[in-house]
């Protein structure tokens, strides 16, 4: 098989805990987490000769082991022994970047994938999701995908029963988070609130997705710039006038989410936000 097309689907944090710092200097956390319908596209070719080279369409974004798709490669090739010949990588971005959304983790993931399927290895998702944990933290959880519980650094997955079928708007602002400035800020001072996590897991064995809604939290929303918070605060209530049943910020920011469970207000509310913010987007879970 000398090519293959792979879909990187981007996350929402459903609810998003920090509940200390390790030893080992990351911080240990829980998250529910959720693939949507927003995704990049991936086409890696395999050719004769050597080398690993990655574009994009995005003129921006760094083509070498900066970029975790290209760490991807690099690690699966040092992990099995594989030879990847000339490898090239192909990336269509529809994800926002430095959006919250995991757009680099789930391509990191995607590559993986497609390398598993293109080279024939035969690893399982677990063997996969091993290899991701030293792309990034997050990579684990997007090699597997849906609906799931991250815990430690986030590589410790949990799969969970799917969502009911929802349809979600994403919004994102337009400023930039510095995650390593949001860590910082909830290390010197003690979170007020946590989400109900089990109540979360409950909710979601259930199918009842009105009690998920009403359970999305995330902490680092508390932590953010005031002016910032501010913001996020009027896309959330905008996103609810609209008809959302909750909303919440994903990551550490800046996109905003809401869950609807009705298709007619979530295409009005995407119409309405999208007149005002270019990167709105309408998708579904998955």
């Amino acid at each position: 098989m000398p090519s293959v097309v792979v879909r990187a689907p981007a996350k929402l944090n459903l609810t998003l805990d920090v509940l200390g710092k390790r030893e080992d200097g990351y911080h240990e956390m829980k998250m529910v987490m959720q693939s949507v319908s927003l995704a990049d596209t991936l086409t890696l070719n395999r050719e004769e000769g050597e080398g690993i080279f990655l574009s994009a369409n995005l003129g921006f974004l760094p083509l070498d082991g900066r970029n975790l798709a290209f760490k991807a490669a690099q690690e699966l090739q040092r992990s099995t022994g594989v030879k990847l010949g000339r490898l090239s990588i192909e990336m269509k971005k529809q994800i926002p970047v430095c959006a919250g959304t995991a757009g680099g983790s789930s391509d990191a993931a995607a590559v993986l994938r497609g390398l598993n399927e293109l080279l024939g290895l035969g690893l399982n998702i677990d063997e996969l999701a091993e290899i991701g944990k030293k792309v990034g933290s997050d990579v684990p959880y997007c090699v597997l995908g849906g609906t799931a519980l991250a815990e430690g650094r986030g590589e410790r997955i949990t799969p969970l029963p799917a969502l009911p079928a929802c349809h979600v708007v994403m919004v994102k602002p337009d400023f930039p988070v510095s995650t390593p400035q949001l860590f910082a800020k909830l290390g010197e001072r003690k979170v007020r609130c946590h989400p109900d996590t089990a109540g979360m897991l409950t909710a979601i064995e259930r199918g009842d997705l009105n009690a998920v809604a009403r359970r999305l939290y995330n902490v680092f929303e508390e932590v953010l710039p005031p002016k910032r918070r501010e913001r996020v605060e009027e896309l959330k209530r905008a996103l609810l006038d609209g008809g959302a049943l909750g909303s919440c910020m994903t990551g550490t920011g800046p996109t905003v989410f809401g869950i609807f469970d009705r298709q007619d207000l979530a295409e009005q509310t995407h119409r309405n936000l999208k007149r005002h913010i270019r990167e709105t987007f309408l998708v579904q879970t998955i």
